[in-house]
């Protein structure tokens, strides 16, 4: 069982248009494959499940789409959260805070301070997120510590770098899932998805629901992971 599974939340906009709907239509049908996949990985007894939510390239969507994201980030950090502390899941956030808006970051650090010593299944969103500026950010951040003598530059190595990125304290995804038959990352967990399986199913994601969560793990299950051996 994979302890970590990644989704690329990929074809809201594609979907709604097939269908003559709004993109707004699309994301919100959306939204509600997310708390079906939640619940699905939770009964799987996955350990994290990181969704991209919305990457640092997002902001060069219309701004009319923006403030509809935002709306909907903020009735689930409300609503869905609550529900989440209730099942024993921690909510963590990964990504800039700037420029959200301040109203999001507040309910973010509430969200993550209220389900902090929840053990089960974590749940992450990486939001205003981008993964070349968060090996930027780390590159910073460990040359800010050698230059207060927190460490030293010799003692660098992959594992202690892996601790100055975003998701330092969690294990590196084992599987990524992309929906709607896109092959490719598009700069989300460049470091972590070194040695993770790839799945790239052909549904847009507001078709992708537990029957197909669980098609993914069995896709997952049934390939032989080398690390680079024999």
């Amino acid at each position: 069982m994979p302890k970590h599974i990644a989704i690329i939340m990929d074809g809201n906009g594609r979907w709604a248009k097939e269908r003559g709907l709004s993109r707004t239509q699309g994301h919100r049908e959306g939204m509600k494959r997310v708390k079906e996949v939640i619940r699905c990985a939770q009964e799987l007894g996955i350990k994290v499940i990181t969704f991209f939510a919305f990457s640092s390239e997002n902001w060069s969507r219309p701004k009319q789409e923006i403030n509809m994201l935002m709306r909907y980030l903020n009735n689930y950090l409300v609503n869905e959260v609550k529900e989440m502390d209730k099942r024993n899941i921690r909510f963590l956030v990964i990504g800039r805070d700037e420029p959200l808006p301040l109203a999001i970051q507040k309910k973010i650090k509430e969200a993550q301070a209220k389900t902090a010593d929840n053990t089960g299944l974590t749940v992450v969103l990486a939001l205003n997120y981008g993964a070349r500026q968060e090996i930027v950010d780390a590159a910073k951040n460990f040359a800010l510590d050698v230059v207060n003598s927190k460490t030293d530059a010799n003692d660098l190595d992959e594992e202690m770098f892996s601790r100055y990125l975003y998701t330092g304290k969690l294990p590196d995804p084992d599987l990524l899932i992309r929906t709607s038959g896109q092959l490719r990352i598009s700069n989300f967990l460049l470091w972590q998805l070194s040695y993770a399986e790839l799945y790239f199913p052909g549904k847009f994601w507001p078709d992708f629901g537990a029957d197909d969560l669980n098609e993914a793990v069995k896709q997952y299950q049934s390939r032989e992971r080398r690390f680079g051996g024999l």
